[in-house]
């Protein structure tokens, strides 16, 4: 039994966490929308601040998204360095 999920209040909350600056919460939120609906360049540009807040989950999702060629070289490069600090 327990208490039933609501979806909507979950990715409000998860919005919110992402916006404060939580890293694992932004890569969460990428998994449940932008990436599954096509939007690969948004999903990127998460990926990117993630990685620049330490997220080494963000790292390797940028790292594939560079060899499937939605993040461009010098993106990738400056997510690197910055997550490197």
């Amino acid at each position: 039994k327990g208490v039933e999920a609501d979806g909507k209040k979950g990715n409000y909350h998860l919005e919110e966490s992402a916006i404060g600056g939580h890293p694992t919460a932004r890569c969460n939120l990428v998994g449940k929308g932008e990436g599954q609906w096509g939007n690969h360049e948004r999903a990127m540009k998460h990926f990117i601040i993630a990685a620049n807040q330490g997220s080494d989950v963000a790292v390797e999702q940028l790292r594939e998204g560079f060899k499937e060629g939605h993040v461009s070289k010098d993106d990738f490069a400056a997510a690197l360095r910055a997550y490197q600090r």
